[in-house]
């Protein structure tokens, strides 16, 4: 590596160190239940499983809620992926709490990305509910400031994102709790795309441009048929799950994406990732450091 490459990734390190070094003190993080959204009084919440990566602070400080891709939350040994240790610790090195959401498991799923899209049990109007009852459970802890709060995903969870940020449901529109920032790491955009999107909250959508799973253009439609504060930023030659560390590989057993039974490309793009990672972390810091009264009508 060398020349503008090198000092790019060298300035991304400082910026990211600096920070860390002004950031409250990270602690062990702790297994939790956290309700799902009711619907209605009826409705039974179901009470799902959570790991809650807190920090030590002075004040409340602002919080992320992350949810996990089709893939589900757990690794073999049913303990939090690498990707939201990875995540957690990069959130709470700026000084941000951070709860990560597991979808599945309380549903009796392992996951959804083998699952045909139309065959699934679990899908965004239980992910939607979900990710409201998240909000809800941040609210209500002592150490997280409620008035600046975020939502982050990843694929599923990235479309659960713009599922939980879309004032046309009427969920949604009718939740009290407002977050300062929605970020989708490659989301499928399709849905609300045809449906419509009035967001609750600034939105940023990091998609790669050799995406065959969850294609870019429905995202770049997004945000050209829609309002001004969805932003997308997209990377050339990247695929789907390219914030990740392993090569490109070409996934057989995913019957969905641009040619269902052809299968698709997921794997690791460094220049993507790390232009992606300080976009989400400089997104956040505005979006938090941003006045009550700056939020959307």
């Amino acid at each position: 590596m060398q020349g503008p490459a090198l000092r790019a990734l060298l300035g991304w390190a400082l910026w990211v160190a600096a920070h860390a070094a002004l950031a409250a003190t990270p602690v062990a993080p702790v297994p939790v239940r956290v309700d799902s959204l009711q619907a209605t009084r009826a409705e039974d919440a179901t009470r799902l499983r959570a790991w809650w990566y807190p920090v030590v602070a002075a004040r409340p400080a602002p919080a992320v809620v992350l949810l996990h891709g089709c893939g589900g939350m757990l690794n073999a040994r049913g303990e939090p992926s690498a990707k939201t240790r990875e995540y957690a610790d990069l959130l709470n090195g700026q000084g941000w709490q951070v709860l990560a959401l597991d979808s599945l498991t309380a549903r009796g799923e392992k996951e959804l990305c083998t699952q045909r899209i139309g065959t699934r049990r679990i899908t965004q109007t239980e992910r939607r509910k979900d990710a409201l009852g998240a909000l809800q459970w941040l609210s209500a802890q002592p150490q997280v400031d409620a008035s600046r709060l975020a939502l982050l995903g990843w694929s599923h969870g990235g479309s659960t994102v713009l599922a939980a940020n879309n004032r046309t449901h009427p969920l949604v529109e009718g939740f009290a709790l407002r977050p300062r920032l929605a970020v989708a790491f490659y989301p499928g955009c399709e849905t609300d795309l045809k449906r419509g999107y009035r967001p609750a909250s600034d939105t940023l959508l990091l998609v790669g441009l050799a995406d065959d799973w969850t294609p870019a253009a429905p995202c770049q439609q997004l945000e050209s048929a829609g309002p001004p504060w969805v932003k997308v930023l997209a990377y050339e030659g990247a695929h789907h799950g390219f914030d990740g560390p392993s090569p490109v590989r070409l996934r057989t057993d995913v019957p969905n994406g641009v040619r269902p039974g052809a299968g698709v490309h997921v794997g690791g793009d460094p220049a993507a990732r790390q232009a992606a990672q300080q976009a989400l972390l400089q997104a956040l810091e505005k979006a938090f450091a941003a006045p009550l009264d700056a939020a959307l009508d």
